[in-house]
């Protein structure tokens, strides 16, 4: 088997196909994985799919444990508060994580049970062709050949667009955002989630990553949802004057959101994006996984949790049957994962306009809707 891709998807599908008796080897593009990145969510689903792969224990170690969201005003005024994980009744907690630090584990626990050489790097995928038995993918200097490949490279995924070509430009929400992580002292009790929602269409996310630090995103909406500009730029360094035009001055359950913003070393901008489900993913024996798959909004914090379901649920169906079980990975995994890039743009497009009533409503609808069908 393999895998393009050695983010948190190709990582851990990986290690779910090892575990069920498949082995993969995985190539990714950057000659060295460093643990780069900010913040990121591990709803319980995924975290109860990690834990079967015997990394609960890192994980805990890593992360930290979020009890509750805490949805407020600018002013830092409480609209309704949601538990989360353990305390919320889940069957495994929730965990806020430095994504680099994830991959970073997921990384050696591929090495150390699939073998030193299992990730392939400085291996960008060039092109493939298959046939009823084989795949036969091309990089830089090599070629290998494989029963299946799953495209798990990403946002932008070679895979994806040989296998679409005309799948046309991503969508943007019509949002700007900036994010960032700075040296603070705890708030609320120290594993809490803020939410929160000022005038203009302007909204913060904060959490803690550690003792001392917490990872921030800041959204504004600037224009109308439509196709992404050709001119839009990914991951550009932004500048802390720009964020505190919308957000200076925001205080958020004893946070300083304009020392947040001023303290945080490296500001990264990007807009937010997805795209229209597609009718199939794959075809004969290549698959897509992850954002590749089904790119989403960060709303919900869902989509590294979907990815890490998605590499459970392949390596499930290929146990069975490898080219039988692609198609029926992408049948179970199509319709669950256009559900939430559904369930996603629909909270996006009515955030602000909702009562805290509303809010909470929804929310509850929502966190149901987007986990049911990964409890197993």
């Amino acid at each position: 088997m393999l895998i393009a891709g050695a983010g948190i998807g190709g990582l851990t599908a990986a290690l779910a196909l090892h575990a069920a008796g498949i082995e993969a080897t995985v190539v990714e593009a950057v000659r060295e994985l460093r643990p780069l990145g900010l913040g990121v969510n591990l709803l319980p689903h995924a975290v109860g799919e990690l834990t079967a792969l015997g990394l609960g224990d890192d994980l805990a170690r890593i992360g930290v444990a979020t009890t509750r969201n805490v949805y407020c005003d600018q002013a830092g005024n409480t609209l309704f508060t949601e538990e989360r994980g353990l305390a919320g009744g889940y069957r495994w907690p929730q965990y806020s994580v430095h994504r680099g630090r994830l991959q970073s584990l997921l990384l050696a626990a591929v090495r150390d049970r699939l073998g030193p050489h299992a990730v392939r790097t400085g291996a960008r995928l060039l092109d493939f062709e298959q046939d009823t038995d084989a795949v036969r993918v091309r990089v830089p200097g090599a070629e290998f050949e494989a029963e299946a490949l799953v495209g798990a490279d990403g946002l932008h995924s070679a895979v994806r667009a040989r296998l679409h070509p005309d799948q046309g430009p991503l969508l943007w929400a019509g949002v700007r955002m900036w994010r960032g992580a700075a040296e603070a002292g705890p708030f609320l009790d120290g594993r809490s989630m803020v939410i929160a929602r000022g005038d203009r269409n302007a909204e913060l996310i904060a959490y803690p990553l550690g003792p001392s630090l917490v990872n921030w995103v800041a959204m504004v909406s600037v224009a109308e949802p439509g196709p992404l500009p050709g001119d839009a730029s990914w991951n550009q360094p932004g500048r802390a004057e720009e964020v505190l035009e919308h957000f200076g001055g925001w205080t958020l359950g004893g946070l300083d959101v304009s020392d947040l913003i001023t303290g945080s070393p490296a500001i990264l901008e990007y807009p937010m994006v997805d795209r229209d489900p597609l009718p199939a993913w794959g075809r004969g024996r290549v698959t897509l996984l992850g954002d590749a798959a089904h790119p989403m909004y960060p709303v919900g914090a869902n989509g590294a949790s979907q990815t890490v379901v998605d590499a459970r649920v392949l390596a499930d169906e290929l146990a069975r049957d490898i080219p039988r079980g692609l198609r029926a990975y992408e049948n179970k995994r199509r319709e669950a994962t256009a559900a939430v890039v559904a369930a996603n743009r629909e909270m996006q497009r009515s955030w602000h306009a909702r009562s805290p009533e509303e809010l909470a409503r929804v929310t509850t609808t929502y966190r149901r809707a987007t986990r049911a069908d990964h409890q197993h």
